[in-house]
């Protein structure tokens, strides 16, 4: 096993070559101090994550860890499935901050520093929570729209608010506020979502008054006042009306930040190319995706693509191919991309002529066993049956099997008797299963459970709060100190810009 030093990896990664920095640890873990451009792939998950996340295998890897061993595991698993240039990080997190150099706490640190600097580089316009309301409260010509994804619209969101994510915004907000009268407010829960969905629409040229809300949902209820819950307001489906107006917006745009446009015969030749890391990704909405995309071509919806970048890319240096139906999607995200990270991006015109898979992306995993299963009624009908749940934390304490333990794999505790193991991801189910002799899986997870009509457990304080190592807490995951915990959030946010300053590893806009 090869060994870097933390002055090597420091050199490394301002060099400009290939580079893929794996932490091992669980997320959770991951979010408690890690390196800048560090991305996450728990050993629990890295099966059905480090194909995805290294799609060459020539290219140099380093694998690191809090000093707790992880990193060597992983790297061992790296070299064993063909990766010929995998190093660790001698002494872990730990001694690269012995070294002087910067440790960030947070996920998806890139993506929320650079919300950070496109507002202090574009000047983008915020309000505040009492502004809002004096708008609202005098009838103003004005819509709100939330960027986040529907699963956290869903949690809470601003009164009259409608969920339009990040990706979508520059796409459909011709159909949504035709009248360049019509205030444009965009939200999230915290800083940076809102900054980049209000400049996305910002810098494609729309001529509203364009404003974030400061602080988002948190702010909202810091400020005292409430947000609603259980909404599901969202934008008209299909293909909007002013899309012609909306890809002369993003194609200026992306053009402005250099992103290149190409065949769908090119592209799938750039795919086919071995020489050079590529990303293949499909921008669209799931259910779009789903329909039909380029074979090969991986989900990874525009907004969330751009604010939760290490989930999918890992490579400095990388190549990214970006495809939707008409290009404006990909080109907004794009455009974002070559400004984030320096990647070279590719959009694919014409993605959707000719041959098109179907269904979900499903991860490349030949680990995965066939295992004894079973069915929900039958389980319920089995006594002295222990179920072992790997679920996210968070998911577990919303509603769980009852009796059933809450784990992450590779550390369930030691059970006597027989073992059913469940998780959302089937594949994941499998995994663990085949580590634990005699264990079965469920046969559709929870969600099967639940669909027969059999109960279901809700417990916020299971597991608690220090026991979540795979999912960092968002302040509104915690069982306490919340309020505390939100302007902690929204500090972090704020420092970001001044701890990558002092980092030195990102070039924002200037790659």
């Amino acid at each position: 096993m090869r060994l870097v030093s933390a002055a090597d990896l420091k050199a490394w990664i301002s060099a400009g070559r290939e580079l893929a920095i794996l932490d091992a640890r669980e997320e959770g873990e991951f979010g408690h101090g890690h390196l800048f451009w560090a991305v996450p792939c728990p050993l629990s998950k890295k099966e059905l994550r480090a194909r995805a996340l290294l799609p060459r295998r020539e290219t140099r890897v380093v694998c690191v860890d809090g000093g707790e061993g992880h990193a060597e595991k992983l790297a061992q698993y790296l070299a064993g499935i063909g990766y010929g240039d995998v190093h660790v990080l001698k002494g872990g997190t730990p001694a690269w901050k012995a070294a002087g150099y910067v440790v960030f706490t947070g996920v998806h640190v890139p993506s929320k520093a650079f919300g950070e600097w496109v507002e202090h580089h574009y000047g983008t316009e915020s309000l505040d929570p009492p502004e809002l309301q004096a708008l609202v409260d005098a009838g103003t010509d004005m819509v709100i729209l939330d960027s986040r994804p529907m699963d956290e619209f869903v949690k809470m969101t601003i009164p009259g608010a409608v969920n339009v994510p990040g990706g979508e915004l520059a796409y459909r907000i011709g159909d949504i506020a035709p009248r360049p009268e019509t205030t444009i407010v965009v939200n999230c829960a915290g800083r940076t979502r809102s900054i980049m969905g209000a400049e996305s629409l910002r810098r494609a040229g729309v001529p509203n008054r364009i404003v974030a809300l400061r602080n988002g949902t948190m702010g909202w209820e810091l400020a005292g006042f409430t947000c609603e819950r259980g909404q599901t307001r969202t934008y008209a489906p299909g293909t909007p009306s002013s899309a012609d107006l909306a890809l002369r917006r993003a194609t200026a745009f992306a053009a402005e930040n250099g992103v290149r446009v190409t065949t769908r015969a090119a592209a799938e030749a750039m795919l086919a190319d071995d020489s050079r890391t590529t990303y293949a990704l499909d921008v669209r909405a799931a259910e779009e995706y789903a329909a039909g995309h380029i074979p090969g071509f991986r989900h990874a919806p525009g907004g969330q693509l751009v604010q939760a970048t290490d989930q999918w890319i890992a490579v400095r240096g990388a190549r990214v191919i970006l495809a939707d139906d008409d290009t404006v999607r990909a080109r907004m995200t794009g455009a974002w991309l070559r400004q984030l990270g320096g990647w070279e991006v590719h959009v694919v015109q014409g993605a959707l002529n000719g041959t098109l898979a179907t269904g979900p992306w499903k991860p490349e995993a030949p680990e995965v066993a066939a295992v004894p299963s079973i069915a929900p009624q039958a389980l319920a009908a089995e006594k002295g049956v222990t179920v072992v749940d790997l679920a996210r934390s968070i998911d577990f304490r919303g509603g769980h099997i009852p009796g059933s333990v809450w784990a992450v794999r590779g550390r369930v505790p030691k059970i006597g008797g027989p073992v059913v193991v469940t998780a959302p991801d089937p594949l994941l189910a499998r995994l663990a299963a085949a580590e634990i002799p005699g264990a079965r899986v469920l046969e559709g997870g929870v969600a099967a459970w639940k669909a027969a009509g059999l109960p279901i457990a809700a417990d916020r304080q299971n597991p608690p709060d220090e026991a979540c190592v795979d999912w960092y807490l968002r302040p509104y995951d915690r069982n306490s100190g919340i309020e505390a915990a939100m302007h902690e959030y929204l500090s972090w946010e704020i420092d970001l810009v001044h701890e990558v300053e002092r980092d030195g590893d990102a070039r924002f806009g200037n790659w």
